[in-house]
């Protein structure tokens, strides 16, 4: 019995319009078997030098509760060095091939996360690293200059 991953939703929030704003994020459903996940967020104050990125996985169980991991890493040092923290990079992959976040700082540009297939996600939730069958959510914080600045949840289902 193989396991097989879902998205079920996204949502992007912004928390300072006046730093940045969510042009579009959205899950496509192409057919049966291709989902995936776009999203593009404008950066109105670049160049940005000092980046933190707020990571918590949670599993739905009555609600969804804390899973595995809630980690806030600095974006900028850790582009610099993507083998210093395995975890990160695990989740670093799943943006390594489909985004434009993939050099070190400083971001002078929109932030872009193009067309991640739910497959490729499958692939790593259930041969790199296993994880057990349920809905999931991956709540990302993005933060500038210490200031929250925008979020970004991803839902799916492994069953």
């Amino acid at each position: 019995m193989s396991a097989n991953f879902d998205f079920t939703n996204v949502k992007c929030t912004t928390l300072d319009p006046g730093f940045s704003e969510f042009e579009y994020c959205y899950l496509k459903s192409i057919n049966r078997t291709y989902k995936y996940v776009s999203l593009k967020c404008n950066l109105f104050q670049i160049p940005v030098k000092k980046v933190k990125v707020s990571l918590a996985l949670y599993k739905r169980y009555n609600g969804y509760r804390p899973f595995m991991f809630n980690v806030t890493f600095d974006a900028c040092r850790f582009l610099n060095n993507k083998k210093g923290n395995p975890m990160v990079y695990w989740f670093y992959q799943f943006l390594e091939t489909y985004s434009n976040m993939d050099h070190p700082c400083p971001f002078n540009h929109s932030l872009e996360l193009f067309k991640l297939p739910a497959s490729f996600v499958n692939h790593h939730a259930t041969q790199v690293l296993p994880f057990p069958e349920g809905d999931y959510m991956l709540d990302t914080t993005w933060i500038a200059y210490d200031v929250p600045r925008a979020v970004a949840k991803f839902y799916g289902t492994l069953s």
